[in-house]
């Protein structure tokens, strides 16, 4: 395996490990990209417009952005989407409950989690809470909460099927006492240096907390909680500071690189700071205002422009080929995804195939194409929700998982590095 691709990994990892939360992760994205010129900007205040780099945050999501030299009212745009929210649990209103000398966290079912798989392992709560002043303030605790499985002996049929429960059931365990002298949420605050009673609001989550991990004969794996789609989001990241970082060698007509990470993917996106919402649209309305963009130049601009919306996708399963599609079947390592639907749950057509072939091949990386069984399914992503808003040409595409929605996801070490590779190619083309 080549030392890149596993520097990829470890440091996608490490992304992981900083952003237990969709707040966090933008946070750390807007950290990341600040280290390396950019420059953090309030959706407050007035806007540069000189050529540079420039990164903003909604809540959960983050829009990033390189003006190159030359940039006018018609120059297009080369978007790549993400989101940074995963399946999960989010406290509930009064949170702090218990029964029989346990303290317990009320906690709400947040889009599609596969249950089972957060039994039993250790579990840290994230996200962000509001003063009643208004003021944010990100917090994250180290392990602290478990949802403890029954004992085969007392469930003899368990291995038969386990039903779960999402009310009874899915109540993590966080200590031991009486819950009416105990308070999780002033746990929180104090954790964050935040007096209790001064806490009006707040958006919390529970993340798997143990770190990610590259395993394997040859250290081909990644296993680690926020795959889908952090290793999108990852990606673009890496890709956008190395464009940056080089846009002195840029060659041909200028384009405008955007990174946009959403969030509440995994809920619909209906959003302020989801794909559905008005963030995109907002930041390239006024990035073109101050490049002096009329409205049909907007439209212009948009007609010569492209989305590459990466969501993470599925590998074949070797114990359930029978899901997949038997001509069409991805493998870790194999590539980058090209998701195809007829349905138009992603918005790939030929076009935006020809251009991934094209990307790939400039970036000498090898892609796989990803098409559901027709008996099974298959979800959707933000590429078509971009699509019908902006209409702008867009294409699907992700890195292959097993083991997807689970707190715990598996991955191929070469294939998240391979996304980055051509994702740098994509804002430079």
């Amino acid at each position: 395996m080549p030392t890149a691709a596993h520097r990829h990994a470890q440091d996608l990892g490490r992304f992981v490990v900083a952003s237990p939360s969709s707040f966090h992760a933008a946070h750390e994205g807007a950290r990341r990209l600040a280290e390396v010129g950019f420059r953090v900007l309030s959706e407050a205040e007035e806007w540069p417009t000189a050529p540079g780099g420039y990164v903003v945050v909604r809540d959960g999501a983050l829009i990033a952005w390189i003006v190159p030299d030359g940039a006018g009212p018609l120059t297009p745009f080369r978007i790549l989407g993400a989101h940074t929210d995963s399946p999960s649990f989010k406290l509930k209103p009064k949170p702090t409950t218990g029964a029989f000398g346990w303290l317990q966290a009320g906690v709400e079912v947040y889009g599609g989690p596969m249950l089972n798989s957060w039994l039993d392992r250790e579990l840290r709560l994230a996200g962000r809470l509001v003063t009643v002043e208004g003021a944010e303030h990100l917090v994250a605790t180290g392990p602290l909460l478990r949802f403890p499985q029954l004992a085969i002996h007392l469930d003899r049929s368990v291995n038969d099927g386990l039903k779960l429960d999402r009310q009874r059931h899915m109540n993590p365990v966080w200590g031991l006492g009486d819950p009416d002298r105990a308070d999780l949420l002033g746990l929180l605050a104090r954790e964050a240096g935040v007096d209790p009673g001064d806490v009006g609001g707040y958006d919390i989550v529970v993340a798997d907390a143990q770190e990610p991990a590259v395993f394997g004969t040859d250290g081909e794996f990644l296993a680690s909680g926020r795959l889908d789609n952090l290793s999108s989001v990852h990606a673009g990241l890496t890709a956008l500071g190395r464009a940056f970082e080089d846009t002195g060698e840029w060659s041909g007509e200028p384009v405008i690189p955007v990174l946009a990470a959403f969030d509440h993917e995994e809920v619909g996106s209906s959003t302020r700071s989801g794909a559905c919402g008005p963030f995109l649209e907002d930041v390239l309305a006024r990035l073109g205002d101050g490049l002096g963009t009329t409205a049909t130049d907007r439209r212009r601009a948009f007609a010569a422009s492209w989305h590459v919306s990466g969501d993470a996708g599925h590998a074949i399963h070797p114990n359930y080929p029978e899901k997949h599609d038997p001509a069409n079947r991805p493998v870790l390592n194999g590539g980058p995804l090209l998701k195809i639907n007829a349905q138009q749950r992603y918005a790939t057509d030929a076009a935006g195939a020809a251009l991934w072939a094209r990307l790939c091949s400039e970036a000498e990386v090898p892609y796989q194409e990803f098409v559901s069984n027709n008996d099974v399914p298959c979800g959707s992503t933000i590429g078509p929700l971009t699509a019908t808003r902006l209409g702008i040409r867009t294409v699907d595409v992700g890195v292959p998982l097993l083991s997807m929605h689970s707190a715990r996801e598996l991955a191929g070490v070469l294939d998240p590095w391979r996304l980055a590779l051509v994702a740098e190619r994509f804002f430079v083309s």
